[in-house]
């Protein structure tokens, strides 16, 4: 809808999706991993082109910049506490989507924790809309067990994991 001509406004196109991580070591351990520096270690093929920040690592209003189709993710952390063991970033793809990341960290025994994790996106245009499309539970839910196993194997390890696929053998 067009209001005087200048203004569009419509309904949002958006989609959430959470997942509960298993892993093999506290949240203290695990917390600082998720930090667009320190996720070089463990996750395959993470390559930021720019990060912004204060202490080098993740902080509240780190901003990273990942290379992608059809322009370059922006990324601002808004949320990041390591006491509560929470974190929460904006990403915006321009002219594509917006959403939110929010992470969760809670002890589940004495040396594991769980991550609760919540991707949350809005489209910004018809393309936006069909990569909201593709983003299904399944695609979301690969993803996820893709990171659980890259990051438990760096947890046991302290190498980043080669094999690629959620169990990590293919």
């Amino acid at each position: 809808m067009k209001i005087g001509g200048i203004m569009q406004v419509e309904k949002p196109c958006r989609v959430s999706r959470s997942f509960t991580q298993h892993l093999c070591a506290s949240a203290d351990q695990v917390f600082p991993l998720l930090c667009p520096v320190r996720e070089g270690e463990w996750v395959k093929d993470w390559r930021p082109k720019l990060v912004i920040s204060e202490s080098g690592v993740a902080e509240p209003g780190c901003i990273f910049v990942t290379p992608g189709i059809p322009e370059d993710a922006l990324w601002l952390m808004t949320v990041h506490d390591p006491v509560d063991h929470r974190l929460e970033i904006l990403k915006i793809i321009p002219g594509m989507v917006i959403g939110t990341i929010n992470v969760a960290l809670a002890a589940d025994g004495e040396s594991a924790c769980t991550a609760d994790i919540t991707y949350a996106y809005t489209a910004l245009s018809e393309h936006g809309k069909r990569a909201l499309k593709e983003f299904t539970k399944e695609h979301f839910k690969g993803f996820m067990k893709t990171w659980e196993s890259e990051l438990n194997h760096f947890l046991r390890t302290g190498e980043k994991l080669v094999a690629s696929g959620p169990d990590g053998g293919s």
